[in-house]
This record gives C-alpha cells, sequence and structure tokens, in this order.
C-alpha cells in the first residue's frame, strides 16, 4: 500500500502537473502570427492589415507579420487559411463580398463554414475613378458615352468575384450599359491600369482612390447611401441617378475549430482595437468607415448577405 505520505507527495506533483500543462495551453502566442491576405500589396485590404497586425502585436503580447498571397480574386488567401491548422497562428484579412461570392462562382477551396469568424472592423464603399485627364466630369458622361459604345469602355476590378465586380454588374443592370470587365491582381496594378490609360474606369474602392483625387484620379462617385464625411464632395451615385449602394467589409477569420481560448484572446483583442481611437483616427486617414461587429453577430450578417447573393446567382444577374 501506497503510505499516506507519499500519497499526498503523488498529489503534489500531479496538481503541478496539470497547473503547467494548464499554464502552457494559454501561453499563446509563442510563435508569430501570420495575417493573410489575398491581394496584392499597396490596395485597401492590404493597408487595412498591415495597420491592424501593429495593434494585433500589442494587444496579443507577440509578433504579426502580414503576407500577400495574390491570386484568383482574394480566392487563393482565404483557401490557404481555410487549409491551415486551427491553433490561431494562421488568420486571414477577408472582403467581403467575395468571402461570400467566390464559393458561389466557382471551386473556391473555401466555404462559409470554412472558417473561425472573429470580428469585422471597417467598410470601404465602392467607387468608380477615372483619370484626372479623363474627359468623365460625371456618371452621367460615362453612361452617355457607354450606351454608344457598347462593351468597349474598360472596367478594371481586383478580379471575379469581388465587390469590385459586383459593382460592376450591379451598375451595369441599373444603367443599361455593357462595361468591358478587365480583371487585377490587386487595386494598385488596376490602379496603375487606369493611371496609364490601359483601363478607362477603376472599381477602386473609396479608401483607395481617395489619396489620388484631385491629383491622379476623378472619383466620379462613390456607392454610400449619403456622402461619406471622409469625402464630402465626392457624389454619390444615388445623387447622380444610379441605384447603387454597396461597399467592401473587412474583417479576420481564421480556421474553423479554432481553440476556445484563443478564439476569446483574438476576439477581445480585436473588440479592443476597435474602440482605440488612435485605430479609429489611422482607418479615418486611410478613407475607410468603423464598422465593428463580434464574431458571432458579423456571422449572422454574413449569412443573410450569402442568402442574398445566393439569390441573386439564381436570377443569372451575375455576369462576367
Amino acid at each position: 500500500m501506497i503510505s499516506l505520505k507519499l500519497r499526498s507527495w503523488l498529489r503534489g506533483v500531479l496538481c503541478a502537473s496539470l497547473t503547467l500543462v494548464s499554464s502552457s495551453a494559454f501561453a499563446w502566442p509563442d510563435r508569430p502570427i501570420e495575417l493573410i491576405v489575398g491581394f496584392a500589396a499597396g490596395g485597401g485590404t492590404d493597408l487595412t492589415a498591415r495597420t491592424l497586425a501593429t495593434y494585433l502585436e500589442k494587444e496579443l503580447g507577440g509578433p504579426v507579420v502580414v503576407v500577400n498571397k495574390a491570386g484568383a480574386s482574394g480566392a487563393l488567401g482565404l483557401a490557404y487559411v481555410a487549409r491551415a491548422k486551427p491553433d490561431g497562428y494562421t488568420l486571414g484579412v477577408t472582403n467581403m463580398p467575395g468571402l461570400l461570392t467566390l464559393p458561389i462562382e466557382r471551386e473556391a477551396g473555401f466555404n462559409f463554414e470554412s472558417f473561425t469568424y472573429l470580428g469585422t472592423l471597417v467598410r470601404d464603399p465602392s467607387a468608380f475613378s477615372v483619370s484626372a485627364e479623363s474627359p468623365y466630369q460625371n456618371l452621367k458622361e460615362l453612361i452617355d458615352d457607354a450606351r454608344k459604345q457598347p462593351g468597349l469602355l474598360s472596367y478594371a476590378s481586383t478580379g471575379v468575384g469581388t465587390d469590385d465586380h459586383l459593382a460592376m454588374v450591379l451598375f451595369n443592370s441599373d444603367t443599361g450599359v455593357e462595361l468591358n470587365h478587365v480583371p487585377f491582381n490587386g487595386a494598385a496594378p488596376m490602379r496603375n491600369a487606369v493611371l496609364g490609360g490601359h483601363a478607362t474606369i477603376g472599381g477602386m474602392n473609396l479608401g483607395e482612390a481617395m489619396p489620388y483625387q484631385g491629383t491622379k484620379l476623378r472619383i466620379l462617385g462613390q456607392a454610400s447611401e449619403k456622402r461619406s464625411p471622409l469625402a464630402p464632395d465626392v457624389p454619390t451615385f444615388i445623387e447622380q441617378g444610379v441605384n447603387l449602394v454597396f461597399a467592401s467589409e473587412r474583417g479576420v477569420v481564421a480556421p474553423k475549430d479554432l481553440p476556445a481560448e484563443v478564439q476569446v484572446k483574438i476576439s477581445d483583442a480585436l473588440e479592443k482595437i476597435a474602440a482605440d481611437p488612435k485605430f479609429q483616427d489611422a482607418m479615418h486617414k486611410q478613407f475607410t468607415e468603423m464598422d465593428y461587429l463580434r464574431g458571432d453577430a458579423w456571422k449572422v450578417r454574413l449569412k443573410k448577405a450569402d442568402d442574398h447573393f445566393r439569390a441573386l446567382w439564381a436570377k443569372q444577374q451575375w455576369i462576367d
């Protein structure tokens, strides 16, 4: 039989071991976290991610590295996150609606249920921009010319299934024009195509176009319900007779089955960051509007949007 003294000693060793295991489980992160962006560097999603990374490092207590995996309209990056080990060391910055529309449009390597939804942070209204040297001063002039030349005016986007592409589809549907879609792998190369005269219109989000407004670009319209306070001089599509309200929404996801304690830690960090006036100011300087929702509430909103996009597909309103 084991003596009482030995039994007491073994119990102490066991308790110490359990405490050590428990502590190590919560010692996350103990190595760098990858923050995946599915587009080329220099675009709105990339800028949001790089700003967020500095704040996440502070809140989580470890390095956060932004990794660009551009291609397939952002699908390559999201698929990479979906396939990653659910340990909190691989996160993705999403761009809605591509997060939802890409799996509808193609075999994307992920679907709605592939992720743990941690929180959405900002929205960036869609916009149509032309070179500052373009003859088009407003949407009416663009529409009138497009009707005379169906399919000839080129429209640059960040890829099939992205918010830029869908904004064009909805614009075509509402106005009856036909723009020629030209996809790129990010906002920076798309912007360069417009500035170089290789594309007539750039479907850049407001935050991506505003730094160049009045110097290199002319923003013809923003797809907000009312003028964004961050761009009060840019008229809305609605003001110009086009029924288009649309935006890119950017949030953070992890692979599904993320451990609960890690999920809570990241979600709490994102909530704290979203409430930080310095982070809000940084987003405003990028001409993006705060639109924070914690993961569960965000997932509910995304599910409603997913149903809406699937209905659009069923009506065959999605065209290249």
